[in-house]
């Protein structure tokens, strides 16, 4: 169960909470966030909630049989949206479009993609400073040097940043200089990191693991709501399976049930779930269809002469067309 503590409670009120939660057989466990205080409750007796709901100083009251309780929604009516400042919202049932390079270069190159993207509307820039290369022979980034860089130029723009952070020792360092905090499929399972970002009053996207099942993404979102910060987005980014014919495997099906079983926003990452340049377009559309609430994709000026992921990446033409389409597939779907 989510017990939802006023805002105001006394001490001893939150203790009898406590005391009486334990002897109707459920352990406790105090959450605070920038929204909220939470008790969670684990137990398996069945009761009757009004023998809690009742007492001093509860906001509200939910049984939620989930083991991931704090992103389930069965407790909260309501979706999460996220505002991340200057009109930039996400999940407030208008669709989000976040593009960009896979790795930020060089300044022409952060100049040239912002330019495109203000004049397509976006408002949500995505690139890597830190990368995750499955060779350690490959680009793996400008760094914070570039972050700082690509930060500036990007507020002059009025644009927001969405980043990879890999590691907890990054984090820090990267705070002030992006608004969304991504988890790569490679670290949806490092909790270290997921508490470390609970702790941080910042959104983060956490994308699905490269084999992980729709739980596991589920699990790690509760990592971070119960160290603190409620403030996260899901990206279903595709899954290794045994199919060669593309890179990874799109999982719509995620989407709806994503969107069933938590109240937090769904992305759908369309460029790596395909990771092939000619059907990124197809897929989006159809992600959207699902029922995603926005689209993240790479886009470069010149994709073949890109340092990393060239052959997923449309170039800005193709890009201005996809976006287009989004919408209008996007305001088919709300019209249904």
């Amino acid at each position: 169960m989510i017990i939802q503590l006023q805002p105001s409670i006394a001490t001893a009120d939150k203790e009898a909470i406590i005391a009486k939660s334990k002897a109707l057989g459920y352990k406790t466990t105090e959450v605070k966030t920038q929204e909220h205080v939470y008790l969670v409750g684990i137990g398996k007796k069945e009761f009757d909630i009004r023998l809690l709901g009742h007492m001093a100083g509860i906001a509200d009251i939910h049984r939620v049989s989930d083991d991931y309780k704090l992103v389930s929604r069965k407790w909260k009516v309501d979706r999460t949206h996220l505002d991340l400042g200057d009109g930039v919202i996400i999940g407030d049932g208008t669709l989000s479009i976040m593009a960009g390079p896979c790795s930020i270069e060089n300044e022409a190159q952060v100049q040239q993609t912002i330019d495109h993207l203000v004049a397509q509307g976006v408002r949500i820039m995505r690139g890597g400073v830190f990368k995750p290369r499955s060779s350690p022979y490959a680009f793996r980034g400008l760094g914070v040097d570039g972050l700082k860089m690509w930060h500036t130029l990007a507020r002059k723009a009025g644009m927001k940043i969405i980043s990879e952070v890999m590691q907890v020792s990054q984090i820090a360092e990267m705070h002030d200089y992006v608004d969304v905090f991504q988890v790569g499929a490679r670290n949806t399972q490092n909790f270290n990191l997921l508490d470390e970002l609970g702790r941080v009053d910042k959104a983060v996207m956490i994308k699905r693991g490269i084999s992980g099942t729709i739980e596991e993404l589920l699990y790690s979102a509760e990592y971070v709501f119960a160290a603190g910060n409620e403030k996260l987005l899901l990206c279903e980014r595709g899954i290794r399976t045994y199919e060669r014919a593309s890179r990874n495997t799109l999982d719509i099906n995620a989407i709806p049930i994503l969107k069933e079983k938590t109240h937090l926003p769904v992305i759908a990452d369309p460029s790596h779930g395909i990771g092939i340049r000619e059907y990124v377009e197809p897929v989006a559309l159809a992600a959207v269809m699902a029922g995603a609430d926005g689209v993240i994709y790479e886009t470069h000026q010149k994709p073949e002469e890109a340092a990393s992921d060239g052959q997923q990446t449309l170039d800005f033409k193709e890009s201005e067309k996809l976006i287009r389409k989004l919408r209008k597939v996007y305001e088919l779907r709300e019209n249904f």
